[in-house]
């Protein structure tokens, strides 16, 4: 799975994962925040957030103009220094005044604007990195790779951000509306982290910028030497990636309810408290510990000597070990559940699961049943749907979100649900993730016509841009009172909607595939 791949897959992934390790630390509690600072209502606290989300993936439209003109490793770093500005200004507490609210906003369009500059053209960074020959069949692959070491940034960002806030109630006397500062501060130390691996290791990916030309004569692109496209092929392209970008729109409406119902559900709905095999759940090293299982089992397998099986053998025991003596220091104790925790389970999954995919279709490859790429992402949407299936049985007989919420307000005892149904939820909705965002951006890397690289892959994050904007749908859903089996059931209705519309046109996608 490893092997093969271009060396500067590696250093462009760890610096995405030391951004993102920042990006979703503040995310996991934003729209707590904006709530315990503010003290705004549900739907417009869903707004802000949704909105906030729109602009992230907005943005790398103009991003990819940009690079398009003036180069993509320019644009990259320019990117980082905006997101800084922006998350030292979101790290500053202020209070919950109009000036706190105004700066908060200033903070947000940085980051938006710094994040627009820098995702989207770094993943066009790693999709040249494939055009070489030696390595046009790994492309799938490279980015499902690539897609896990954003993951294993955003798996650990969860913890950091409970622990940051606990940490500054605790020790330093903070109220918990200011402790959510600290948790962005965490933000400006991973970009520091991020920008450090990125020059570090530049000698590993320098050849996909060095042709890109300066300021004063516009970009001279790589693409430059590759065979030009007729008018009808190009547009035929466009047009093809046009109609997976309307799918991926209400892919991520659904999958971003992480941070919107699906945490407004763990906090008001779910058990605030765990015990036994289910507790170690909450505990992020006890999921490393299951992924090292996952990958010395694949080591085993796959190693072609005797001592990195012996390895692999040697992970698998130790990571069993440290399992068995974390059950044990644990025992029969209670552990409390705070609702952002959750947002570690998806990230995990990615993780865990990335080389299962990888291998699965590798198989599925060498018998020539591997499903094209539109296909996958139509498959993601199918199992997308089911995952909120999964979301509506289990809120069957539950309160209404604003009388649940008045309730607990008033000390009131509710009835709350088993925290297995959200991590069975996170599971399912990994898997669609896995079929469908790595393999759209490998997907867009490879139809794009070359001379619009920059804009197709832009043109990817504003349809997830549409998307994080609808986020807010379910948002002020919740807010009216509507019924939790209705809310999940029109995410799913949506899902399923949009893998019919997929598998309608699969011939037409598969054709430019």
């Amino acid at each position: 799975m490893f092997e093969g791949q271009p060396k500067g897959l590696w250093a462009l992934a760890l610096a995405n994962t030391g951004e993102r390790f920042g990006y979703y630390t503040m995310l996991a509690v934003f729209l707590l925040f904006l709530q315990a600072n503010f003290g705004w209502q549900t739907g417009f606290a869903s707004g802000v957030y949704s909105t906030f989300l729109m602009m992230v993936y907005f943005l790398p439209v103009i991003g990819g103009i940009a690079a398009d003109r003036f180069g993509f490793g320019r644009m990259v770093t320019t990117g980082i220094f905006i997101m800084f500005i922006g998350y030292l200004l979101l790290s500053v507490p202020l209070g919950s005044n109009f000036v706190a609210a105004a700066a908060m906003g200033l903070a947000l369009i940085l980051v938006s604007l710094g994040t627009g500059l820098f995702k989207g053209n770094l993943q066009v960074m790693v999709g040249r990195l494939y055009d070489d020959p030696k390595y046009a069949d790994k492309r799938d692959s490279g980015f499902s790779l690539f897609y896990m070491a954003i993951n294993i940034g955003a798996m650990f960002a969860p913890t950091a951000a409970i622990k940051v806030m606990q940490y500054a109630q605790t020790q330093l006397g903070v109220s918990e509306a200011d402790s959510y500062h600290f948790a962005f501060a965490v933000a400006c130390v991973s970009l520091i982290v991020s920008i450090a691996i990125y020059y570090a290791f530049s000698g590993t990916y320098k050849h996909v910028i060095s042709q890109e030309g300066k300021k004063a004569d516009g970009a001279a692109k790589q693409t430059a030497a590759q065979p030009e496209l007729s008018p009808a092929e190009t547009k035929e392209r466009i047009v093809c990636l046009c109609l997976v970008f309307a799918v991926v729109i209400f892919f991520w409406m659904a999958f971003h309810q992480n941070g919107n119902t699906l945490t407004l559900f763990a906090r008001d709905f779910t058990a605030t408290t765990s015990q036994g095999i289910q507790a170690m759940a909450f505990d992020v090293t006890n999921l490393v510990a299951c992924i090292f299982i996952v990958y010395g089992l694949f080591g085993i397998f796959q190693s072609s000597t005797l001592k990195g099986r012996g390895i692999s053998v040697f992970v698998i025991v130790a990571a069993i070990a440290f399992l068995y003596v974390k059950s044990e220091q644990l025992g029969t104790s209670v552990v409390d559940v705070e609702a952002p925790i959750f947002q570690q389970f998806n990230p995990c999954y990615v993780v865990a699961l990335t080389p299962v995919s990888v291998a699965l279709f590798s198989w599925l490859g060498r018998k020539g049943l591997e499903p094209s790429s539109p296909k996958k992402i139509g498959l993601g949407m199918l199992v997308a749907a089911s995952a909120f299936c999964l979301m509506a049985a289990g809120s069957v007989g539950l309160a209404l979100p604003v009388d649940q919420a008045a309730a607990i307000k008033a000390g009131e005892e509710v009835a709350r649900v088993d925290a297995n149904w959200l991590i069975s939820t996170y599971l399912v909705l990994t898997f669609a993730e896995l079929l469908l965002s790595p393999i759209g951006i490998s997907f867009v890397s490879k139809v794009a016509p070359p001379k619009y690289a920059g804009l197709m892959m832009g043109l990817w994050f504003a349809a997830t841009a549409i998307g994080n904007q609808l986020v807010m749908i379910p948002g002020l859903m919740w807010g009216a009172n509507v019924n939790l089996v209705v809310i999940w059931s029109v995410l799913a209705g949506i899902c399923l909607v949009s893998a019919l519309f997929i598998f309608t046109i699969l011939k037409k996608l598969e054709k430019v595939a």
